[in-house]
């Protein structure tokens, strides 16, 4: 059964994921379990930061596309773009196809290959082209888009520091985060946050409650492909691949909200 969010959790969620002036009092394993399992209220507020702004310069007469932008471009912002970095610096050691030390070690280097360079181009063009492409429908489609797929994302970080999910290194966000969530509450956040999508997007038309709790499970889908995947190729779980899973369940959610 899942708890009211203690103070100390809501504090490691929003100190560690997001830019909000909040200070992480605790970093042991509790606070980080409560942490993680307050991820996806990071998330909404980010999502509401973001769907307001879009908002803000459409109605200012400002055309989708730029709407887009904005909606795309304050999440980075709110992240210091460490989501965005850390999916850059996962693909390039994917891509590297060297072993999981000498990976991990072009991971922690400062700079971004080509494949990193080419995976951040192609996934931020997505999110804006659906972003432009919700809010041509309307403008509430639009703002509720940005808030699940930034809800997605977080709650994809739930489940990446679920049990039995090792970290690669140990030092860094990936250690002190992995394994440390059960994995039945783990799955209680994942439902919780999908009924919530579905009632959110239920006042836009029970299409919309279904297809916006479809989004969210789908987003945490390929989220676990890519986990999965990373854990085989490095051994566990890095903060890199955190961003990484993020980045992948937010521009997963977006696809499937265009979808039909």
């Amino acid at each position: 059964m899942l708890r009211t969010p203690s103070p100390d959790g809501l504090r490691f969620a929003f100190g560690t994921l997001t830019v909000f002036p909040v200070e992480v009092t605790r970093w042991d394993r509790e606070a980080a379990r409560a942490g993680m399992l307050c991820a996806p209220l990071a998330g909404l507020a980010v999502g509401v930061t973001a769907a307001a702004a879009g908002l803000l310069l459409l109605l200012l007469g400002a055309g989708t596309l730029l709407a887009a932008v904005a909606t795309a471009a304050v999440p980075a912002v709110l992240t210091r773009g460490l989501h965005l970095d850390g999916l850059a610096d996962t693909a390039d050691g994917l891509g590297s196809g060297k072993p999981a030390e000498d990976a991990l070690r072009i991971m922690k280097q400062s700079d971004i290959g080509p494949f990193g360079v080419l995976t951040l181009v192609f996934a931020l063009l997505a999110q804006v082209a659906a972003l432009a492409q919700v809010y041509d429908g309307s403008w509430a489609h639009g703002a509720l888009a940005a808030v699940v797929s930034a809800t997605a994302a977080r709650l994809a970080l739930t489940l990446a520091a679920r049990t039995g999910v090792p970290a690669a290194r140990p030092e860094g966000l990936g250690a002190a985060v992995a394994g440390v969530v059960p994995t039945g509450a783990a799955a209680t956040v994942t439902a919780v946050v999908a009924a919530a999508a579905a009632g959110a997007g239920a006042f836009l038309g029970a299409y919309d409650a279904v297809r916006t709790a479809l989004a969210v499970l789908c987003a945490v889908a390929v989220a676990e492909l890519l986990l999965r995947h990373c854990v085989r190729r490095f051994g566990g779980i890095t903060g890199d691949v955190f961003g990484a899973v993020a980045e992948t369940a937010a521009g997963t959610a977006l696809v499937v909200l265009v979808l039909g």
